[in-house]
């Protein structure tokens, strides 16, 4: 036997050791929950109309390679699915003083409403995960050891989210629905509405 299938075989033992060892579960295992609850850190008062929400799914197909170092032995490749929402909404505190002008004899509003915005994306952790992961050798040895580190593709995928809620009608949307509420509310008190947005 050559030194090299001899260094082969080695690695090959080592890794079968540690993924048997990995899949060794006791008897009667129980797992025990002393995690203590929750506690409210802070409070804030909101003035954000939320006015459309968006759900996307986006397919991420990353790849890592290591220079001179064929893909068999070192290197992956993963597809990863990833779901999440984005809430699209006004913020009505930040209306001026000169955004909600009530006409002399009180029949009219002139109301200027500042643009939608895009919260950060809300990633479904339940509906979300690894579709598919092709790893070289020594990966798969590394793997072995404990789980591969994901939150990567999580950073990965609420990148594509965002981009992709900027480039869907969600903005748009927001605006027309905030502009639909307020108008049948000031309706309802009897004004005749005017709508500006900024």
């Amino acid at each position: 036997m050559t030194r090299g299938a001899l260094v082969a075989a080695v690695f090959i033992l080592l890794g079968a050791a540690v993924y048997v060892f990995g899949q060794f579960k006791p008897i009667g295992e129980e797992s025990i929950d002393r995690s203590q609850p929750a506690m409210l850190k802070s409070v804030r008062d909101l003035s954000q109309y939320h006015a459309a929400s968006g759900e996307f799914q986006v397919v991420l197909d990353i790849e890592n390679d290591v220079k001179w170092v064929p893909s068999a032995l070192a290197g992956e490749r993963t597809l990863f699915v990833a779901a999440g929402s984005v809430n699209a909404y006004v913020d009505l505190g930040s209306i001026k003083d000169d955004g909600l002008v009530v006409s002399p004899d009180r029949k009219t509003v002139e109301l200027r409403l500042p643009k939608a915005r895009l919260d950060k994306p809300n990633l479904h952790h339940d509906r979300s995960y690894v579709f598919s992961q092709q790893r070289g050798l020594i990966n798969d040895l590394q793997a072995l050891a404990g789980p591969p580190d994901q939150q990567r593709f999580y950073v990965a995928a609420e990148a594509k989210l965002a981009e992709a809620a900027k480039q869907s009608e969600l903005l748009r949307r927001a605006d027309d629905n905030t502009r639909v509420m307020l108008t049948g509310m000031l309706q309802s008190l009897g004004f005749q509405v005017k709508v500006l947005q900024d």
